[in-house]
């Protein structure tokens, strides 16, 4: 298992992250070829080295073709969708944009489906996204974590006007996600940068122990005087079967319909919670009640409270600190019956491993056979793709 380690001291944005990704070792020729596979028009695909204040660096060029498009969300879904991209790669790619989405629907007061994108929505922000995401994918990072997001401080022109820096979308996409303010002049963290990070590590901090592989620099196009203007990105090794730190969070309620229940738990998964579940009680004067009880890193405690309070009926909560240990584990894309589907293999204390194939890749590919799910689940541990134990 391979881990990405987000390292945000002087911001993020969609191409410094792709050009970290090729300073990581990502072949430009690699990069260039999937490219010209997305079908997206005459896009020329290049990289320079650079010095950021006395950092060696790699910055991503590219040579777009005139566009003037305006586009909403479903253009854009439309667009990843109608590339060759592999499912992990277009589900994340769709994700970070529904987040920006939802974002920039909350701070212009609309909806998701009638916000516009302006300069998220360009051709170049879709190729970031895109190459970002496969990128990660191409050097083998099924892991993510952020260190604190720089934040930066100013005004931003941008197509809605002059806004204040950090962008209010960019504020948006980052709850939840420790940042920090260093006092850096002018637009650290973009949109696009800000929703990759989101998309791909929620706010999760790096393991306390673990193994550097290799580190990056992506350089951003500016070159101002008071920090080095790179992302680092830092490929590594967690150590295997290491204990790492979660919060434990529960409350009891006696109020909650059953019904509502499902959505509970769904909002705190989504708000970065590493697991949650339910179980029934009985409470004070024989009230039958439920027990909701969420696993979180650190970084995203508060993001789950806030769920627990919103979507539930709590009026009060516990948390404290526990100690988790986890089997080494990779997840391996495999292709069944021409079908993408990827499988999450742990490595067994004393040899061996157990093989999970991911359900909503098997209940897709099932979907497409026109068999059932179980079906298609008993084919793969037939097949030997997937194993119990």
């Amino acid at each position: 298992m391979r881990g990405l380690i987000f390292d945000p001291f002087a911001g993020v944005s969609g191409d410094m992250t792709v050009a970290a990704l090729l300073d990581l070792g990502l072949p430009l020729e690699w990069l260039q070829r999937f490219v010209a596979e997305l079908n997206l028009g005459d896009v020329g695909v290049s990289a320079e080295r650079v010095d950021r204040k006395g950092i060696a660096a790699t910055r991503l060029v590219l040579n777009l073709p005139h566009e003037h498009a305006h586009r909403h969300l479903h253009h854009v879904v439309k667009i990843i969708e109608g590339t060759r991209v592999s499912p992990e790669v277009r589900d994340r790619a769709v994700h970070a944009f529904t987040l920006l989405a939802e974002a920039e629907a909350a701070v212009h007061g609309t909806t998701v489906q009638k916000v516009h994108f302006h300069e998220v929505g360009a051709l170049d922000a879709i190729i970031d996204v895109l190459c970002a995401v496969a990128g990660c994918h191409e050097l083998g990072a099924t892991e993510f974590y952020t260190r604190p997001v720089a934040l930066g401080r100013g005004w931003v022109d941008m197509a809605h006007g002059n806004f204040p820096v950090p962008p209010p979308a960019v504020l948006k996409l980052l709850a939840g996600i420790p940042v920090r303010d260093p006092e850096f002049e002018g637009e650290c963290t973009t949109p696009t940068g800000a929703a990759l990070v989101k998309a791909l590590t929620n706010g999760a901090p790096p393991p306390v122990t673990f193994t550097p592989l290799a580190n990056g620099f992506g350089a951003g196009t500016r070159d101002p005087q008071d920090r080095p203007n790179v992302l680092r990105l830092v490929l590594i090794e967690p150590q295997a079967g290491g204990e790492d730190a979660v919060m434990v969070v529960h409350c009891d309620v006696d109020d909650l319909p059953p019904e509502y229940v499902p959505t509970l738990l769904q909002a705190v998964l989504d708000a970065g919670a590493a697991d949650c579940s339910a179980q029934p009680l009985v409470m004070k004067k024989g009230r039958t009640g439920v027990r909701i009880e969420a696993l979180a890193e650190p970084g995203a405690l508060d993001a789950v409270q806030a769920a627990l309070f919103r979507a539930g009926t709590t009026i009060g909560l516990r948390f404290w600190p526990a100690a988790r240990r986890t089997l080494p584990r990779r997840m391996e894309a495999v292709t069944w019956r021409g079908q993408e589907i990827r499988v999450k293999r742990s490595a067994l204390p004393g040899g061996g491993e157990r093989a999970k194939p991911e359900f909503d890749d098997v209940a897709r590919a099932a979907a497409n056979l026109g068999i059932t799910p179980l079906e298609a689940y008993r084919g793969l541990l037939a097949d030997g793709v997937a194993r119990e134990q």
